[in-house]
């Protein structure tokens, strides 16, 4: 066990500070993660080295395609989640059962940083599960990638407090280098009654990564009849496009999973309909998940129209992508090398 950051003792136990549930753990309790554990008056981390699952994956796969593209990223988890969504697909690995402890195999945080550049990649990404949970151990790895040169990937339900992403994107280390926040819908019901958390904290999240030069994707998944309304895509793409057209905005269609089977996939023609949306709003780069679409998943340049890069599923590109429009001379903002 590792003692956990971001906690402080009350009259009734210990205030987590991590994400933004705060939970007030009693003597001998879990906070909602069931990950972090009040023991002797000092909170612990449970799943500190407790790698889960680990993989090289395309960093495309995250998805990211504006930061280093055509790489490849080391991916670590932890079990465990700050969410509960009905729709989990990596549900085995991010709800633990109750009273149950984490299992997983022992690193320590230059073993994962040796394999990721064992693996020739560029990265690591904490992914998977909920990154947030497994904090410190996030850190430490961190740490120790950004002395070999290797960037930092959080691909993010957005639930981490203002504390930790500050700690994360502008502390001494610094050590946050890009983030995919998976924005579950615009709706403060959605995300009661389907995750069990809060959209505001979310959408700070957003807004607070962005403002501290951590480069920023946003995932959304279609379910249809939960998420998909028009007036809540538009105001969800107005929100990111208020804080900068330039954020890609994945829109990835649904299939039934966990305990959410009784909604159907999401129509090709909804994921159109959706990305029409997003650039009618004035976002520059709307992309199209778990669908073979031609063109779903190409960067193509705000301006004149060149197709900058041209993707093949999840595994990575057919061109690889620049920083600058060969045709026009447009910029394209992201992380190139």
């Amino acid at each position: 066990m590792h003692e956990a950051l971001f906690y402080t003792p009350e009259s009734k136990g210990l205030r987590c500070s991590l994400c933004s549930h705060h939970c007030l753990i009693a003597a001998g309790g879990r906070g909602l993660c069931k990950v972090r554990e009040n023991q002797g008056g000092k909170l612990y981390s449970l799943v500190y080295g407790m790698v889960a699952a680990e993989a090289a994956d395309p960093v495309e796969k995250k998805p990211l395609y504006h930061f280093l593209p055509g790489s490849r990223t080391w991916s670590i988890a932890t079990q465990g989640c700050n969410f509960s969504c009905r729709h989990c697909q990596n549900h085995g690995l991010s709800q633990l059962a109750r009273g149950h402890n984490p299992i997983g195999r022992l690193r320590s945080p230059q073993e994962v940083v040796t394999m990721a550049q064992e693996a020739g990649c560029e990265s690591i990404s904490y992914t998977y599960s909920e990154p947030t949970i497994f904090f410190e151990f996030v850190e430490d790895c961190a740490l120790a990638a950004k002395e070999q040169g290797l960037a930092n990937i959080f691909i993010s339900n957005g639930y981490m407090s203002g504390q930790a992403a500050e700690r994360a994107a502008a502390g001494g280390g610094k050590w946050l280098d890009a983030a995919n926040i998976d924005i579950k819908a615009f709706s403060e019901k959605f995300y009661r009654e389907i995750c069990g958390a809060k959209l505001a904290p979310v959408l700070e999240t957003v807004e607070r990564l962005h403002s501290l030069g951590v480069w920023l994707e946003i995932t959304t998944l279609i379910i249809p009849g939960l998420n998909d309304r028009e007036q809540e895509l538009r105001g969800l793409a107005k929100f990111i496009a208020a804080i900068s057209p330039d954020i890609p905005w994945h829109l990835s269609a649904f299939h039934p999973a966990y305990k959410l089977t009784d909604a159907p996939c999401t129509p090709v023609d909804s994921l159109l309909q959706a990305r029409e949306i997003g650039l009618s709003t004035g976002l520059h780069y709307v992309y199209l998940g778990n669908v073979q679409l031609p063109g779903a998943s190409d960067t193509i340049c705000p301006d004149c129209g060149e197709v900058l890069a041209v993707r093949s599923g999840l595994s990575g590109q057919q061109s690889r992508l620049v920083s600058k429009c060969s045709s026009c001379g447009r910029v394209i903002p992201g992380r190139w090398n």
